[in-house]
C-alpha cells in the first residue's frame, strides 16, 4: 500500500489485504441503534482494529451545525494521538460494507493531513472470511502526531452562501434520495427540498452487491455529472451519506472535491430552499 498514496484510490479490495501490514479502524454504526456499533465491535473485529464511533468519535453532536457536525481540529488531533497514529501509517478503515461510516472517518483522516488511507469496499463479513478475528479491545500507545490540516477539503455555510449567490463557482451536489431533494418527502428535517443550485445524484447508486463499485464503475457513472474542471461539493442530510459521494467522486477523477458537512440540516437553519412545489 505505502508508495501509492493518489487521493483518488479510495477503496481498496479485500484480496490486497492479505498479509499486510496496515492499522485497521472498524466504524460500523447503525443510525437507528447508538450502540450497535460498539457492540459488533466487541463481538468481533479485524485483529488490531480500534474502533471509532459516528456520533462519539466522528462528530461534534453538541454543536447546532447540523445532525452530524464537523469535529474540532483539536478533538481530531487527540482521536488520533489516543489510536497512537501517525501521519505515515497504512490505515485501512471499514464498516458493515457499503456503508457511509467508514468514508466518514476517511474524510476527517484525510483533513487531517494521512495520506495512505483506505476504505475497505467490502464490509466485516467479507473480511472476516479471509483475516483474523478477534473480540479484544485494542490498547494503544499515545502518538504525538501534529496534523496537517487540508482546510481546502471542507466547506462551511458561508461558502455555500457565496456559491448560491453565484459569488463563488462551484457545483454542489446532493447525496440524498430524489424525491427527498424534490422536497416530495422529508423523514428527517424540518423543511423539505435541497439547497438552491445544487444537482442531485443518490449515494445509493453507487452501490452494488451491498459494496462500492469498482473504480471504472465509477467513472462512468459519475464522469458527465457535472464540469469536473471546477470545485464540486458534496452534500447530503447530516453530512454522513455525502462521504460516499465525496469519496467517489474522487475515484471517477475528479481533482477538486470538497465536503459540506453540516450539509441540508445545517442550512435549513437560517436559510430557504428549493423544491418541486415550488
Amino acid at each position: 500500500m505505502k508508495g501509492d498514496n493518489r487521493v483518488s484510490n479510495v477503496f481498496i479490495d479485500l484480496k490486497n489485504l492479505i498479509g499486510k501490514d496496515v492499522r485497521y479502524i472498524d466504524t460500523r454504526f447503525d443510525l437507528t441503534n447508538r450502540d450497535a456499533g460498539r457492540d459488533m465491535y466487541q463481538m468481533g473485529h479485524i485483529e488490531g482494529a480500534i474502533y471509532w464511533d459516528l456520533e462519539k468519535d466522528l462528530s461534534d453532536m453538541e454543536s447546532k451545525f447540523g445532525r452530524h457536525p464537523m469535529i474540532s481540529k483539536e478533538k481530531m488531533t487527540k482521536l488520533v494521538q489516543q489510536a497512537g497514529l501517525f501521519l505515515d501509517d497504512s490505515i485501512v478503515i471499514y464498516d458493515q460494507g457499503g456503508s457511509p461510516f467508514a468514508l466518514r472517518a476517511y474524510f476527517l483522516l484525510e483533513w487531517a493531513g494521512f495520506s495512505d488511507i483506505h476504505v475497505l469496499r467490502e464490509g466485516f463479513e467479507e473480511a472476516k472470511k479471509m483475516l483474523p478475528i478477534s473480540n479484544l479491545d485494542l490498547s494503544c500507545t499515545l502518538s504525538n502526531v501534529s496534523p496537517i490540516w487540508k482546510d481546502e477539503l471542507y466547506v462551511d455555510i458561508e461558502t455555500v452562501k457565496k456559491i448560491v449567490a453565484g459569488e463563488v463557482d462551484a457545483q454542489l451536489v446532493d447525496a440524498r434520495s430524489a424525491i427527498r431533494y424534490r422536497g416530495e418527502i422529508e423523514p428527517i428535517d424540518a423543511v423539505a427540498g435541497h439547497i438552491p443550485t445544487a444537482l442531485n445524484f443518490d449515494w445509493e447508486q453507487l452501490k452494488q452487491d451491498g459494496k462500492f463499485m469498482k473504480q471504472e464503475d465509477l467513472i462512468e457513472k459519475l464522469t458527465n455529472l457535472t464540469n469536473n474542471t471546477k470545485p464540486v461539493i458534496a452534500y447530503c442530510g447530516s453530512g454522513v451519506t455525502a462521504a460516499p459521494l465525496y469519496a467517489s467522486l474522487k475515484e471517477a477523477g475528479y481533482e477538486n472535491v470538497q465536503l459540506y458537512v453540516g450539509s441540508y440540516s445545517d442550512w435549513i437553519r437560517e436559510n430557504k430552499v428549493e423544491n418541486s412545489l415550488m
